[in-house]
């Protein structure tokens, strides 16, 4: 007899032979909810380097490390001589604290009490801080009322509500989640709010009203005065690098593309540091951190490990959009000055004012250090920047390696005094709102103040866009960072204040 040793068809059941062993594990119960499957195989995970010790010049973009700071000194770039970091001699929160609690209660009494009464033939007229915005509106200037009713009324109170939160989260040992959010949101704001520049423009407005009537100042004159300078020593007091300590380093990140990363934190005096092109600061909380792979230039590479702000090796498109913003400006800077400012009426006869009438009138009336104020604001400044950004945007686009030092210096000279051409702009707010007596005596706005305000925005907005460490690019010297200076810090004494030259790397072309 003859035996079928074929195999079985697809799918036929199997016996299996007599005395043969049971096969075991294909006919047991598999466990409630398994499923086959294909493995997932884990995908690897990007690294970045967080360089302990080194920071980036935000002048000229030169990374360098810097040593630990004692109270008092001050680091400053071994290259374009910017400040790169400062260490205060203050307790970190109570001394800034103290100065934000007064600001507060400051602002309150502006606020709430009355700035300046005007009496004419004992007609009497009295302002506070929101009648000027609130005439602006009547008139048809509402964009310059809230320019005005944003820079002293709203801004204001929010930064220092920003900052009280601050300080509350930096009493701490660690810096809340919630704190850096903050800290950047007070950064962009602290620049408007102007109640420094408001004061000045009280002044002036008090200067050219003493002669047409009585003027008395009210309790929020003072107030204003006294917030002015609470203000500054917050800022001055405030050690923002000792507050960003407190923020630990997260262990993971995400780029932009959603790709995990793995952070980890290294001392750069013990380590070759790796080409520029592969080096990104934190421009918020100054964090350095290295990757294994170039980084492009303008797009976002994440979200910092520290502060969760977003990352990027240099601002996009910062030339182009400064050249625009600047062209705009020198377009109404033209009607800013040929068109009047105000119009000033007293019985009955009167006429428009432009910015050089107003600095004329202060001259001939023997005022000149006031004189000399309005005209370095209204038009020196507007001039400086229009210029100075010009030239620096059209360097910039051209390559031009000649006097960058110098060119970053301007660059920081801009950013402070951009802000205070806003002095007539407030005087003008002043005027419009307490001169408002009929034919008797009446001043109201004109279109030179729209034209003037936009000009000084808009060079706010261009030195904001552009970024200076572009100059250095463009010359060629932000390439290849070769290794670390074997030289430790040298400390000086210059200038009544401890200034340290960081231990550097060198900079070279790509």
């Amino acid at each position: 007899m003859t035996t079928d040793t074929s195999p079985p068809a697809h799918g036929a059941p199997t016996n299996p032979a007599p005395g043969a062993p049971k096969r075991r594990g294909l006919g047991r119960r598999l466990p409630k909810g398994f499923k086959f499957g294909v493995a997932k195989t884990k995908r690897p995970s990007l690294r970045l380097h967080v360089l302990d010790g080194l920071s980036e010049c935000p002048s000229c973009g030169f990374f360098q490390q810097v040593p630990r700071l004692q109270p008092g000194q001050v680091a400053d770039c071994k290259r374009c001589h910017g400040q790169i970091g400062r260490r205060r001699t203050n307790p970190p929160v109570s001394t800034p604290l103290a100065f934000c609690l007064a600001s507060a209660v400051l602002y309150f009494v502006a606020i709430t009490h009355s700035l300046l009464t005007f009496d004419l033939y004992g007609r009497t007229r009295t302002v506070s801080l929101l009648t000027g915005p609130g005439e602006l509106w009547r008139e048809g200037w509402g964009p310059v009322g809230v320019l005005v009713l944003l820079a002293t009324v709203v801004i204001p109170p929010i930064v220092i509500g920003l900052m009280l939160a601050i300080l509350t989260a930096a009493s701490r040992p660690k810096l809340p989640r919630w704190a850096p959010g903050l800290m950047r949101r007070y950064e962009r704001l602290r620049p408007w709010s102007m109640i420094e520049v408001y004061m000045l423009g009280v002044f002036v407005a008090y200067t050219k009203l003493i002669d047409l009537a009585h003027i008395e100042v009210g309790v929020a004159v003072y107030a204003l005065a006294g917030l002015m300078l609470t203000m500054a020593a917050t800022d001055s007091t405030l050690d923002v690098e000792r507050v960003w300590h407190k923020r630990p380093v997260a262990r993971f990140a995400r780029r932009a593309d959603g790709t995990r990363v793995i952070i980890s934190t290294v001392d750069a005096s013990e380590m070759v540091l790796p080409p520029a092109r592969r080096i990104v600061s934190c421009t918020s909380c100054g964090l350095v951190c290295a990757a294994d792979y170039d980084i492009p230039q303008e797009r976002v590479l994440g979200n910092c490990p520290r502060c969760q702000a977003k990352v990027r090796r240099r601002k996009p498109q910062g030339v182009l959009r400064c050249m625009l913003l600047t062209g705009s400006a020198v377009i109404l800077y033209i009607p800013a000055n040929l068109y009047p400012v105000m119009t000033i009426i007293q019985v009955g006869r009167g006429g428009g004012h432009t910015i050089l009438a107003g600095v004329r009138e202060l001259y001939e009336a023997h005022m000149l250090p006031l004189a000399l104020l309005v005209f370095f604001a209204s038009i020196t400044v507007p001039v400086l920047k229009i210029v100075g950004l010009t030239m620096m945007a059209w360097c910039t686009w051209r390559g031009s390696a000649t006097r960058l030092i110098d060119r970053g210096r301007l660059f920081r000279i801009i950013d402070a005094i951009g802000r205070w051409s806003m002095i007539d702009v407030f005087m003008i707010s002043i005027l419009v709102a307490i001169v408002h007596l009929g034919r008797l005596a009446n001043i109201s706005a004109e279109p030179g103040v729209f034209a003037f305000a936009s000009v000084v925005v808009l060079t706010i907005f261009a030195a904001d866009c552009f970024d200076p460490r572009l100059m250095w690019d463009a010359a060629g010297m932000n390439g290849v960072l070769l290794a670390k200076n074997a030289t430790g810090p040298k400390t000086t004494q210059g200038g009544g204040r401890q200034s340290v030259l960081p231990s550097a790397t060198e900079s070279v072309g790509a």
